[in-house]
């Protein structure tokens, strides 16, 4: 129970977060230093939990091993049964968790602790027990989780609540790669949406603070072997912009793939809870075929670039690691694809290197130049941030020349993604789920703006069975300009304009329902702003009557108020977005259009 003295306290703080940006950065230091901290304790115990499954030396990551005793292999589907266990207790409480970006984008960056502890947990679980997941969407939902306890606990500002979570997700993410330049960006194009002025201090503060955090900690950050620098020609960037789209291609086969075998299994009689278990069978022969296909595949990836394997060679453990990452996504085994999608572009990169030396006239640069520029172009096909995966190349190369063709291929792949699948992979699994969101660009204002949120009382009411002469007695001229109809029993009819009762002089002894227009066209409560504007351009109307499931009105909205409220919001967001102040004059306008 907190004391007098430690409200006044608390309210000062966070009139002073509303106030100040600098106090702002100064929280998202110590959000970054506790993401750094956490990042750090989930490598280590997943480390732990590999060599203690599959009995290897401290030095050697699980996925770099070259055979693995066939009957420790059977912690996959042991794994997966635990898995389903946790998904059974908390599903029926928790429902789906909501992640990060979910979080950002629907719901103004708050996030239930318990929904990241689900997330936390079971990505844990299917990483240390070896199926082919990374750990990065637990170290994204652990820093942008704490950060959303903070916010909440602080009642920040919906703005400022999306840019520390952003934060607190970047920052996890860049001190796990010892990236902080690859974190900040990719809390700027994944988990906030979008790039402004007002983020940048906060986001760069936190990751800054999490790589050092990190490093004090003695963590082991998933350093690339270093390029050489080399003469960029005009051959390169046609050749790694080509590169691009095959990553791009390939990127969004395994997308499909996924989605596929999640769709097929949810209309077999498979229980949902079984799921992982039988995964993780099936990824008994996949591991024992090539163990490189295990986990998120830290050691292969190395082990790849450092070793000048055959087409052959690097074909086999390209099929089996995407073969891995269905069946353990497909399956229900939680995780990302984010450190999967990167050694999946190594090898596509080698290979697609490995071809072109077989064309005449072609002298592609050497396979570890083919080998980051398809890591980086396939992570964004499938994860999306061309600049993140740009900056943790730079940032592990210090190699400019090279970073140009990654940027190449990196918005190549962005492009051809955007344009023939629109979204990246954690989007596109809220898309299977019913949310239509692209991006983690803020949408949760939409969403809460509801024809039942915005609408009026209506005026007046008249039953339909009036007279016109009736009707004028009731409604003079000048007393409204509309009249609801109603059924006896209640019911919604339609809607009068007071002056067409007026036009028709004589017919006085008419039915005033002959006059009545919007018969069919209502809104629904629960419609989105949006939803509702398209109805108003689809049905050609100026006033709509809100109804309920049995059709009694109980509200009336207008397209000139609706479309007002809208650009208001809109302006707000933006104003919000950049850290701008709102003027007095506007807010005060909005509250006179909503009065």
């Amino acid at each position: 129970m907190l004391t007098f003295e430690s409200r006044r306290l608390l309210s000062g703080l966070r009139r002073q977060l509303r106030s100040s940006e600098v106090v702002l950065v100064a929280l998202s230091v110590a959000v970054g230093v506790v993401a750094g901290g956490i990042a750090t304790l989930l490598g280590a115990m997943s480390r732990f939990m590999h060599q203690l499954l599959y009995g290897y030396g401290e030095a050697v990551p699980l996925s770099s091993v070259s055979a693995i005793e066939p009957t420790l292999l059977m912690a996959l589907p042991f794994g997966g049964l635990l898995l389903g266990l946790v998904s059974v207790l908390t599903v029926q409480k928790y429902r789906i968790a909501i992640d990060v970006i979910e979080a950002n984008a629907l719901h103004g960056g708050r996030i239930p602790p318990a929904d990241s502890m689900v997330v936390v947990g079971e990505t844990l679980i299917s990483n240390g027990f070896g199926a082919s997941v990374g750990l990065e969407a637990a170290y994204a939902q652990a820093g942008g989780g704490f950060a959303s306890i903070v916010g909440q606990w602080l009642n920040l500002r919906r703005a400022d609540m999306r840019t520390l979570v952003g934060a607190g997700a970047g920052a996890a993410v860049g001190a796990a790669f010892g990236a902080p330049l690859a974190g900040a960006f990719y809390a700027f194009e994944i988990v906030i949406g979008a790039y402004t002025p007002a983020s940048i201090a906060i986001v760069a503060a936190a990751t800054v603070a999490a790589n050092v955090t990190a490093n004090v900690l003695g963590a082991d950050p998933y350093l690339l072997v270093s390029s050489m620098g080399q003469q960029v020609s005009i051959e390169d960037y046609v050749l790694y912009a080509l590169l691009g789209v095959v990553c791009a291609g390939l990127g969004i086969g395994l997308m499909w793939a996924i989605s596929l075998l999640d769709w097929l299994l949810r209309r077999s009689p498979l229980p949902d809870f079984l799921r992982p278990f039988f995964g993780g069978l099936l990824l008994l022969p996949i591991a024992y075929a090539s163990p490189h296909a295990l986990s998120a595949g830290h050691g292969a990836l190395h082990l790849t670039i450092a070793s000048q394997l055959t087409l052959t060679s690097l074909v086999y453990i390209l099929f089996f690691k995407s073969l891995a990452s269905i069946v353990s996504l497909g399956f229900g085994l939680r995780g990302g694809l984010f450190f999967a999608s990167l050694f999946l572009g190594v090898l596509v990169g080698e290979i697609f290197s490995g071809v072109l030396v077989l064309l005449p006239g072609i002298h592609p640069q050497p396979l570890v130049n083919a080998a980051l520029v398809g890591m980086a172009g396939f992570a964004v096909a499938v994860v999306g941030g061309p600049m993140t995966m740009s900056l943790l190349v730079l940032e592990q190369t210090h190699d400019f020349g090279l970073t140009t063709m990654v940027l190449t291929a990196a918005l190549c792949a962005s492009s051809v993604a955007r344009e023939w699948f629109g979204y990246s992979f954690s989007t596109w699994r809220l898309h299977l789920r019913g949310e239509v969101i692209h991006s983690a660009r803020d949408i949760g204002w939409v969403r809460a703006l509801t024809a039942q949120n915005m609408m009026r009382k209506i005026p007046a009411t008249a039953p339909l069975e009036l007279s016109i002469q009736a009707f004028r007695k009731q409604f003079p001229l000048g007393s409204t300009t509309r009249v609801v109809l109603l059924e006896p029993s209640g019911h919604y009819f339609g809607i009068v304009p007071t002056q067409a009762a007026y036009v028709d002089a004589d017919s006085p002894d008419r039915r005033i329902s002959e006059l009545a227009i919007q018969r069919t066209e209502t809104l629904q409560p629960d419609m989105d702003i949006e939803t509702v504007i398209r109805r108003f351009e689809d049905f050609g109307a100026d006033d709509l009557v809100v109804v309920d499931a049995d059709r009694i009105p109980i509200g009336l909205l207008t397209e000139k108020y609706v479309r007002k409220r809208f650009g208001d919001e809109i302006e707000r967001n933006h104003l919000d977005l950049f850290g701008e102040p709102r003027s007095r004059s506007s807010s005060s306008s909005t509250t006179a259009v909503a009065k």
